[in-house]
């Protein structure tokens, strides 16, 4: 294969970090301090697929913004889904400070306050039967915990996942997810894991079904989970996340209520990974919670520590409670006292400056924009979201919905020169997700620059 030839499937999880446009980018940067720690940074770790060359480098962050060395501002519409407070929230650091100063480390075989009054707060806010919590240091070790206590519980080891799905990057998780990119060359990974097509509105398996008028056609999706399962046999657990973060899949409440019927049929556990969108995202504090269902296991992540402090949980309902010859997570930080304390002060922040609502009034106005934008540049061909998650799918042709990979980079890299970064997802989809705690005028400020972009491309490209 030609190195310079990136394989389609490398650009599913985000942009390319090696094409042309990218090192055109990094000779672009003027600042010697930054170019200095662009070739040390290369010099020193290991070099891995979409983090390796950097973007830049950065020297600090508060509030919605990124810093870099040179001075510049990015607004953070990306934020590896953790920025849900954006940076530095005062709230958080003091209280991780002062706990800091309590009792910063708790070992396994004892518990604490902190951790204690975050699980019942979880709790809380799950609501219904999720009841009972483990913690994690991160959301992939929380995906493994899930698998794990399905395969207690149901005696099945078997797992139904999705086609383009991302549950984390260790060998469990890769299993399981359903990204080319992470299992490439990495040879036999966990057995017995069969894949679906996701429910997918623009561009899906079943293209005769995915009429935009429709707000139920893509039931049917959920239909060949039933059908898979009824075939395979020995299914133990269905995985998804309830919302594809990435390139922004919203399935309908149709499916997910049929997916809840199915396997609550076939005795199979519905695992929702909320890694990337809970904590408020959605306009909900899970993403579930749109649907009006209830997973038997919640994996939660990322956002949960505030942008501070690494921590996940699994959350499951009392009668699974049945594992206690089993060690389930076992990890050296499972009641962090530190990351506890960020949880919960960002679960308190959320709550006492009301972004859950925030988060829902915002969304009609980035809904608003979007699909004036659409309609008025031929270069984007679908805009969905939910929430403050929100993704543009830059097509060639709207007829042929050829994936616009050229002009997505073009429209990515003058929004980086402009003080807005975001994420690029199969190559052709913008995603935007702001803070929640971004302010009106902000967002309208990004999404010009956004607008301005898109603009420019179109002309550049010749699209009338």
């Amino acid at each position: 294969m030609d190195n310079n030839v990136q394989p389609t499937h490398f650009r599913s999880e985000g942009d390319i970090n090696t094409t042309p446009a990218r090192d055109k980018w990094n000779k672009s940067i003027a600042d010697q301090d930054t170019q200095s720690l662009l070739k040390r940074d290369s010099d020193v770790f290991l070099h891995q697929a979409m983090s390796t060359p950097c973007l830049d480098s950065l020297a600090g962050a508060e509030g919605i913004y990124l810093q870099d060395t040179s001075g510049k501002r990015y607004m953070d519409f990306h934020g590896n889904n953790v920025h849900q407070l954006g940076y530095a929230h005062p709230h958080v650091i003091k209280k991780v400070q002062e706990q800091i100063a309590k009792l910063p480390f708790s070992p396994r075989r004892f518990t604490n306050e902190i951790a204690v009054q975050c699980a019942e707060k979880l709790t809380e806010i799950c609501g219904g039967e999720l009841n009972r919590v483990l913690f994690a240091p991160g959301g992939t070790s929380a995906i493994g915990m899930a698998l794990k206590l399905a395969r207690h519980i149901t005696g099945n080891y078997k797992v139904v996942s999705l086609w383009d799905s991302f549950h984390g990057a260790s060998l469990d998780a890769i299993s399981v997810g359903g990204e080319a990119c992470f299992r490439q060359g990495m040879g036999p990974l966990m057995a017995g894991v069969e894949r679906i097509p996701p429910a997918v509105s623009y561009r899906g398996t079943f293209p005769l079904h995915n009429a935009s008028s429709n707000e139920n056609g893509d039931v049917h999706y959920a239909d060949y989970l039933e059908y898979v399962i009824e075939k395979e046999g020995g299914v133990g657990a269905f995985i998804a996340e309830a919302v594809r973060n990435t390139d922004i899949q919203v399935p309908s409440k149709a499916y997910w209520k049929r997916i809840r019927e199915i396997c609550d049929k076939h005795n199979v556990m519905l695992i929702i990974d909320d890694i990337p969108n809970g904590m408020g995202r959605s306009g909900e504090w899970f993403t579930h919670q749109a649907y009006d269902i209830e997973p038997d296991i919640l994996c939660i992540g990322k956002g949960l520590g505030g942008g501070l402090v690494p921590i996940a949980a699994m959350i499951t309902k009392d009668k699974y409670n049945t594992a206690e010859q089993i060690s389930m997570g076992h990890y050296t930080h499972e009641k962090s006292p530190i990351g506890c304390a960020a949880a919960l002060a960002t679960i308190e922040a959320i709550e006492n400056e009301n972004l859950i609502e925030k988060a829902k009034n915002d969304s009609q106005l980035m809904r608003d924009e979007l699909l004036r934008m659409k309609e008025q540049y031929p270069l984007i061909g679908d805009v969905r979201g939910i929430g403050l998650l929100w993704g543009v799918e830059l097509v060639t042709d709207r007829e042929s919905k050829q994936r616009a990979y050229d002009e997505a980079e073009a429209v990515l890299y003058q929004c980086l020169s402009n003080g807005l970064s975001f994420k690029v997802s199969q190559g052709n989809v913008i995603q935007l997700s702001p803070p929640l705690i971004i302010a009106r005028q902000q967002l309208k400020q990004a999404l010009a620059i956004f607008e301005q972009a898109i603009a420019d491309t179109c002309k550049e490209y010749n699209y009338l």
